[in-house]
């Protein structure tokens, strides 16, 4: 039996599954312009306090996302919790889900996802192989794209044809989502924002 995808992250994903789309994303994030989290790099393992010399207090999870991804790629995990309350309420993980996932891939990363002590708790899957990446990708898809992995995409090559059938994918895919997640969902994929990685580390 061939079993993919870190399983910790598998249920994880499969628990708050679907995860945000990236302008669901960045619409929750212009709404909530002050919504910040605390967040610490350790060890495996190895997590003792809030306040180690890792540590993001009050931090913007996409910047905490972004100025840490070389801590995880080099072991260490980062744990997540709300401000001053030392755990994670369960209504954010899909959010912090989406931003950690949107930057591992734009590196082209595989992460593990679990929820540990109440925390959000995320590190580079270092035993991932190419099965294991291609279906954590497949999982968060839609973040870039706005439309499922399993679609065959057969994009025609007229210019005019190719829009209006990606608009179509894009209106399938809306409305799939929407019956899943009601009002909450916002339509579409075309919300941009633009990734600043010159964060001082």
């Amino acid at each position: 039996m061939v079993v993919l995808l870190d399983q910790r992250t598998k249920k994880l994903v499969q628990k708050f599954s679907p995860m945000w789309t990236n302008k669901q994303a960045q619409k929750f994030e212009d709404s909530n312009p002050e919504l910040t989290f605390d967040a610490v790099c350790a060890k495996p393992n190895s997590f003792e306090s809030w306040n180690s010399k890792m540590s993001y207090p009050d931090a913007f999870i996409r910047e905490t996302a972004i100025r840490t991804l070389e801590d995880l790629t080099e072991g260490y995990e980062l744990w997540i919790a709300n401000k001053s309350q030392g755990k994670l309420d369960e209504k954010y993980v899909a959010y912090i889900a989406t931003v950690m996932a949107g930057v591992a891939i734009q590196n082209e990363i595989c992460l593990s996802m679990r929820i540990e002590d109440e925390c959000f708790v995320v590190s580079v899957d270092e035993k991932a192989d190419l099965f294991d990446c291609r279906e954590f990708f497949a999982e968060f898809y839609h973040l870039a794209f706005g439309f499922n992995y399993d679609i065959n995409i057969g994009i025609p090559d007229d210019e005019t044809e190719a829009k209006m059938y990606c608009q179509r994918l894009q209106e399938e895919f809306d409305e799939e989502m929407k019956a899943k997640l009601g009002d909450v969902y916002e339509p579409g994929n075309t919300y941009s924002y633009v990734i600043d990685d010159t964060y001082d580390s």
